[in-house]
């Protein structure tokens, strides 16, 4: 990857290589971290980081919902987002926010170790490229009475690491989640979307699928569109028989989904290709509409 100049570690910028932590850190060993992954994108006024407050703000009950309290206030984070990504300098960047039970003391339930938070940014671009093969996973979706599912919490993402590599060795881009009851979840790390006479559905957070802020997003651009979206539980099937589909999420954007299971689905289809452009035009900041999700880096 790309190495920037500066991570922001406990309330200050160091350099990238000096951003390290103790190999004893209880969030190494025991998962007890959460993560955001926000992006800033390059505007025709300068960068600006897209929906930053909705961000924070499941970071923060990401938090709650595994025992951590955060040392710092929502506006704090939110400043130092900001300044780590005016210190490298980037037009464009990938932005992570991560918070974990740090070193010192060993053992599962290890209160007394500190908590860490870091922000680091990088050049980063679209994760999954111009379109996916999916492949239904052989790995389920973590239960919600396992582990809290709407936490975008570090040790759960096992999860999704063996059904990408599954994917991957397989020789398809990506994995399509199914939950234990053989409901559409999400792929590994982003929503699904499914489109069928003309209407837009995807799995509700029931299915085990994080509430993701771009799935929110393309809701509510389709809504501006005209285009009716319902959160539902869905079947491999009702992929199999999508006019068309597409995952969605800050790392990927909005990427069509070519097959699943060897079968050919839409593809980059109409609404798709609508979606896309809405969410490219909003994200850059060419629609006033959805100024308010933009936050300038250089003010």
């Amino acid at each position: 990857m790309k190495e920037s100049d500066s991570i922001w570690m406990d309330g200050a910028l160091v350099p990238w290589a000096d951003a390290t932590v103790h190999v004893l850190s209880h969030g190494l060993h025991y998962g007890t971290a959460v993560l955001e992954g926000t992006r800033a994108f390059e505007t025709a006024t300068g960068p600006a980081v897209f929906r930053l407050d909705e961000h924070l703000r499941r970071l923060f009950r990401s938090a709650a919902m595994i025992g951590l309290s955060i040392p710092y206030t929502m506006d704090e984070l939110r400043a130092a987002t900001l300044e780590t990504v005016r210190a490298n300098g980037h037009p464009s960047c990938y932005i992570r926010h991560l918070v974990h039970r740090g070193y010192g003391e060993m053992g599962i339930a290890a209160r007394g170790c500190p908590v860490t938070v870091s922000i680091a940014t990088w050049e980063w671009g679209a994760l999954l490229g111009a379109g996916v093969r999916l492949m239904t996973s052989s790995w389920r979706r973590n239960d919600h009475t396992a582990v809290p599912t709407a936490a975008k919490a570090t040790g759960p993402y096992l999860n999704s690491v063996l059904a990408k590599s599954e994917a991957l060795d397989a020789g398809y881009d990506e994995a399509l989640l199914l939950n234990a009851s053989g409901h559409v979840s999400e792929a590994t790390g982003a929503n699904v979307f499914v489109v069928r006479d003309g209407r837009l559905f995807t799995p509700p957070s029931s299915a085990g699928a994080l509430e993701g802020i771009t799935q929110d997003t393309v809701e509510r651009l389709a809504a501006d569109l005209g285009v009716p979206v319902a959160r539902q539980d869905l079947l491999r099937s009702d992929l199999y028989a999508a006019d068309e589909a597409f995952l969605c999420g800050t790392a990927a954007g909005i990427v069509p989904v070519f097959s699943l299971d060897n079968r050919e689905l839409g593809g980059a289809g109409p609404i798709t290709g609508k979606l896309a452009d809405a969410y490219d035009a909003a994200v850059h900041g060419r629609d006033d509409r959805y100024r308010t999700w933009l936050t300038p880096v250089t003010a």
